[in-house]
């Protein structure tokens, strides 16, 4: 193990760590992704010490994201909505319109000084390592740790911060970049949500510290999130590579949620059965029949109150009553397959995506997300059948 020693680099200001690690010399920038002083900084820094590597805070999918202006055409939305990774899509787009709100303020793009970082690099003819985890195993990771309450909380959150207005100056990001006052919000989240530090933070501080080590060339230069600094630090300077593997995969899903998720429609068919064998095949049409009902009508009036399109309700309606008996599809995968081939999201709309998330009205006035409301309201709907109509079906029984 090789300790990462500090050394001074006067001529920088103290967001630019300079370390020490054997032979190497990485100089550690901290970043805040809306700030202008942050784009300067990077740049000074490269053109200053022409490193042998640029590494940055960054996955592939971040940075085409950043980088590729037609991103949006790039997405293929039915392959998105196949694989099951929808709701990994909301949660990102929310974070990057309270970024963009953010930024919009400063007068700079979100992750703006980490694309920098990379077009300075390529000027100077220097290699770029992109060293973040993937954003979709980060994220898949955060929600897979968190408590169910946690999740409501998170989720919460994540919705109260989408309409709020929050100002924020270069003094601000200055001072929020100071260690004492970030090391204190840091401890705060720890404190509250420790499994949701743990992922976004501490995971990804290893992370981004192993493949920053694990980059080519003897000076290195490092552009991260001031919020990573410290945890990076400290992580030079020991031997984590075989916790990479760990943090790098998606644990599966509790045996006990598979369980539970099957047992609930089981319960349902066997009271059907029960009724159909103990009460007549009459008395058992009536039961299916309220069940359809129950499944079918909330989860179709999910989707009327998303505007989605009339096919869409219809298969709604039609697909609740056999997706909540089949865990291994909801409805909404459904409604949201039929909704975009039904209505497809204008290219314009793909572009003013952020800006609408910020609205009420813009959920239902932006096609790509009234596509997510096309997958939510009838899965809300749905399950909200499921336990009515299951209830009353099993109470029957006796």
């Amino acid at each position: 193990m090789t300790e990462s020693t500090a050394v001074s680099a006067p001529h920088y200001p103290p967001d630019v760590h300079c370390l020490k690690l054997g032979d190497r010399e990485i100089f550690l920038i901290g970043t805040a992704h809306i700030s202008r002083e942050s784009v300067d900084l990077v740049r000074q820094v490269i053109a200053g010490e022409r490193p042998d590597c640029v590494c940055v805070e960054l996955d592939e999918k971040r940075y085409e994201a950043l980088a590729k202006r037609k991103t949006w055409e790039l997405l293929d939305l039915r392959e998105i909505i196949r694989k099951k990774q929808l709701s990994t899509l909301l949660i990102n787009m929310v974070l990057a319109s309270y970024q963009k709100r953010l930024g919009d303020q400063m007068g700079v793009k979100p992750g703006t000084e980490l694309l920098e970082a990379v077009q300075e690099a390529e000027k100077y003819g220097i290699p770029v390592a992109l060293c973040d985890r993937d954003v979709r195993v980060t994220l898949r990771r955060a929600w897979q740790s968190t408590s169910f309450w946690r999740k409501n909380y998170l989720l919460a959150s994540i919705i109260t911060s989408m309409f709020e207005e929050t100002e924020i100056t270069e003094d601000k990001l200055r001072e929020l970049k100071e260690s004492d006052v970030l090391s204190e919000l840091l401890a705060e989240l720890g404190q509250a949500m420790p499994e949701l530090k743990r992922v976004l933070i501490d995971e990804r501080d290893t992370y981004l510290a192993e493949k920053i080590k694990a980059a080519a060339g003897k000076r290195l230069v490092a552009v991260v999130g001031a919020g990573h600094i410290a945890g990076i630090k400290e992580a030079l300077g020991e031997d984590r590579s075989d916790q990479m593997e760990e943090i790098n995969i998606i644990p599966p899903v509790s045996k006990v949620w598979e369980v539970i998720g099957w047992a609930i429609p089981a319960l349902i068919v066997a009271a059907m059965l029960g009724i159909a064998f103990t009460k007549g095949a009459e008395v058992a049409g009536d039961n299916l029949l309220f069940w359809i009902l129950a499944t079918g009508l909330p989860a179709a009036l999910g989707a009327i109150l998303a505007l989605a399109h009339p096919f869409t309700i219809f298969s709604a309606f039609v697909g609740a009553p056999i997706t909540t008996l089949l865990p291994i599809l909801g409805v909404g995968h459904v409604t949201a397959f039929v909704q975009v081939m039904s209505q497809p999201p204008l290219v314009i709309e793909f572009e003013t995506v952020l800006r609408d998330m910020a609205t009420f009205s813009g959920w239902w006035r932006n096609r790509l997300l009234r596509l997510f409301l096309a997958f939510t309201l009838p899965s809300i709907g749905a399950v909200a059948g499921m336990w009515i109509g299951g209830s009353k079906i099993i109470a029957n029984l006796f």
